[in-house]
This record gives structure tokens, sequence and C-alpha cells, in this order.
């Protein structure tokens, strides 16, 4: 994608001369003669890199630099000027200005400005991309069979332009999948953009993803790159796609097959290119089926499904995620790592966790910070969240193909349920649930169950 250049001067001619120079080197060349008009022009255009003359009609400018860097702090400006002082160009770089070249101009000193502009430019973007790349932050964890082959296929289908469908519960990282591909792809040093299909309200999604032009609805009081326009050349992940409106499905699909979009607002047809990463928690099959999900889409996104496996299924992640989330806190807190017994992972590893990933990392964060020793042992692990485990099995042994059966097992898991609520105290039980003393105890005695009082004794 060429670089585009502005060039700001009230003489016309060195807008042309300069506009011709640049040209032949082969950038895009925008001009304005006022600071009022060029502040029009990064509006509309964005450029890469703007030439600005300080001594302009109306806005001078000083004033326009101010303007841009405000609005649009992302854009380069390299000034000129025929009268330039030390205090000028002092107050230039203040405002934001990344060079100060003097008149009259010489055309090789303004191609070398603008080629360490541009490097400069590039550098930022490598440099953030790098930083990226080399975290460990979105790295997949874990030793399982499914990571292991779903690392595998990533490998294998990351450096093409394949579009790929992630498909996975609430938590279980398919963010991170998305991301890993991104990194492993020939797109990494390109923006990775992520849309939140379940967090933009319906009558926003287009703006959002399109952008708009200024005055194109109330409340857009300037223009704005949508999340297309932002990931050109690099991959735009849709998370929760199943999320969408009918309505929304029908404009992604337009883009998807055309590659080219308009603004809200707008009549210009813009290119892009990008890969496209979807995700869902929903089954699509059936969401298509009960016609809230577009066929044609799903066909357009599912090129490679990939599926990631939740934490019940694959629970020797385990230790290896929990080893991970307590060195990373340890960084992020800049405090000492802390350790783990092997009781305590035991207790970690019996918990079905119903929120994936997500819920071991919040649990994993809690102990941390509530922990005042530097190892973590079982009795640390919050009380609700080992009722909670135990709730579930108590649950799940209740339900039999049997109504008296599974009447009985209810009546048994419930009573014992509540003596460990009042400590074993038979008299609060038999009160709390509206029972006999003498009938609560001899359903304690027919059911065998131990009741243990708060000092211990049975």
């Amino acid at each position: 994608m060429q670089k585009t250049i502005l060039i700001v001067d009230d003489e016309e001619m060195i807008r042309q001369s300069l506009e011709g120079i640049l040209v032949d080197e082969g950038y895009d060349v925008l001009t304005a003669a006022s600071g009022e008009e060029a502040l029009k022009m990064v509006e509309d255009e964005l450029p890469n890199l703007v030439l600005l003359d300080i001594w302009l009609p109306g806005m001078d400018g000083l004033e326009t630099l101010k303007a841009i860097k405000s609005e649009y702090p992302s854009v380069c400006v390299v000034m000129m000027s025929g009268h330039g002082t030390i205090e000028t160009a002092v107050k230039a770089t203040k405002l934001g200005a990344f060079d100060f070249i003097e008149k009259p101009l010489s055309l090789e000193k303004v191609i070398l400005a603008v080629d360490h502009a541009l490097d400069m430019i590039r550098l930022e973007e490598e440099n953030k991309l790098l930083k990226q790349k080399l975290s460990q932050e979105y790295e997949l964890t874990g030793s399982s069979t499914s990571i292991l082959e779903l690392k595998e296929v990533i490998g294998l289908v990351a450096p093409t332009n394949a579009w790929i469908l992630i498909m996975g519960e609430n938590g279980t990282g398919k963010e991170l999948v998305a991301r890993s591909i991104h990194r492993q792809s020939k797109r990494v040093y390109k923006p990775f953009v992520e849309v939140n299909c379940a967090a933009i309200p319906e009558d926003l999604i287009e703006s959002e993803l399109f952008g708009h032009e200024k005055g194109a609805f109330t409340g857009a009081t300037a223009k704005k790159r949508g999340k297309f326009d932002l990931a050109h050349e690099g991959t735009i992940f849709l998370d929760e796609v199943a999320d969408m409106s009918l309505k929304a499905q029908a404009k992604i699909l337009r883009i998807l097959q055309e590659k080219k979009f308009e603004r809200v607002g707008g009549t210009k047809l813009i290119a892009t290119d990008v890969r496209v990463l979807a995700a869902t928690n929903k089954n699509l099959e059936k969401e298509m089926e009960e016609g809230r999900f577009r066929q044609d889409l799903y066909y357009r996104l599912n090129v490679i499904p990939l599926h990631i496996s939740p934490l019940r299924e694959r629970k020797e992640d385990i230790p290896p995620l929990v080893s991970r989330f307590l060195r990373e806190l340890a960084i992020k807190e800049g405090e000492q790592e802390k350790s783990i017994t092997a009781d305590a992972l035991t207790v970690l590893m019996e918990h079905n966790w119903p929120g994936n990933v997500r819920e071991l990392k919040n649990i994993i964060e809690r102990l941390f910070i509530m922990t005042p020793s530097n190892v973590i042992s079982a009795s640390d692990i919050p009380p609700l969240f080992k009722e909670y485990e135990q709730d579930q099995q108590e649950v799940t042994g209740i339900f039999s193909d049997s109504f008296k059966t599974a009447k009985v097992n209810f009546e048994k898991h419930y009573i014992e349920k509540k003596l460990r609520e009042y400590e074993g105290n038979i008299s609060k039980t038999a009160e709390a649930i509206g029972l006999e003393r003498s009938n609560l105890h001899r359903k304690i005695r027919s059911y065998g169950l131990e009741v243990k009082s708060a000092n211990g004794e049975s």
C-alpha cells in the first residue's frame, strides 16, 4: 500500500515542484493551499505524512500543526519555513513536529526528510507488532493431546491466507488462537484488529465495522475509520460472530465477497485486503436451522474450522497454566513468584471449570493477591470454590432413571448439605428444613449419614 503525503503551502509553484518529485518517488500526493484546507484533507484522507509550511494565510502552520496533532496524533508532520528561527523550530517540535526544513527547499533534503519520517513511522509500527509477537501473554499453554493437535494445525494454516472459524465454549481461549494464527502468518507486521460482535449495539455495528463520514448521523461529529479500514493488509478477528443481527451479517457477507466497502454516509468505495478469523461459542448449524445465522456467511467463514476443547476435557493442562499465570502475575505486580502445593493442584484439577481457562486465571489471580505466604496450599482456596465443586458432584449423583431412586438421592444429599451448613447441629437443621427432630434423626440413620458437630465429635 502506497504512503500518502499531504503538501501544505500557499505558493503554487512549491506545491507543484514537491508534488512532481514525490510522485516520481512513488508516493501518493495531496496538496492544500491553507491550514483550513489541510485540516479538511487530513480528516478526509488521513495521510501518513504532512509537509507543512509555517507561514500560511489565515490559520498559520503552527496552529495547523497543533490542530492536526490534537485530532490525529499518529499523523507525522514535517515543518517548512523560509523565515525559520531556533525559537520557532523548538516551538514546532514541542507541538509534535517530527522535523524542520528550511527554505529555499533542497529537493534532496526534502526527500531525505520524507524518507526519515516514513522510516520512523515504519519502525514504530514494526516495534509495536514485534512486542506483540514476542509477548507470552497470548501463547497457547498445555501439553494435552487436543492442545498439541491444535498447535500443529495452527502451524499449518497460519502462513496461508485461509479464513478460519474458531469454535469453543466461553473462556476456552478463542482469542488466543486467533492471535497465535496472526503471529505465525505473513501478516504479522500488519494490524490485528479485534471486533467483539456481541458488545456492539445493532445500530452502531455498521459504523464500527466500516467507519462513518462526519455528519452521517446524530453524534457523528468527525470522520471515523472503521475496523475493516484499520485492519487493511492485516487480520480482522470477528469474535462472537453469531451474535450479529441478520442485517449486519448481510453487510459482512457483502464486504467479504466484494472486498470493498463504503463508510456510513459516504459514497466512495474503499478497497480492503484483510484476512478474516471468526469465532463463536454457539452451534452455527443449529443457528442456521433456526434462521438466526446466514448459511452463505457460514460457508464463507468456515473455510478451515478449529475447535478448542473445554478445560474439563484436558485437565492435564491445568498445572502448566497455573505456573504460567503465577509467573505472569509476579511480573505484573513486581513481586516474588509464588508456588503452589501438590494438594492445591489436586483441588484445582478436581473442579470442572465451567468458565474454562478464564475462570482458572481469575481464581489464580485471587489466590496470588489474597494468600500472604509465597506458597499457595489447598487451605488457601476459597471455601465457596470448594463448595461449588462439591455441589456439582452431588447434583450429578442425584439423577437416576428411577423417579423413586432420584427422590431418595435428592433427600439424602439435601439433608447432608444442610447438616454441613449448620455444623452438625440437628436441632437447628431440623428447624431450618421444617422437620421434627426425631424425624430427622430417623432419616439420618436410614441414610447412614455421619454427623459431626462443630467440635469434630460424631
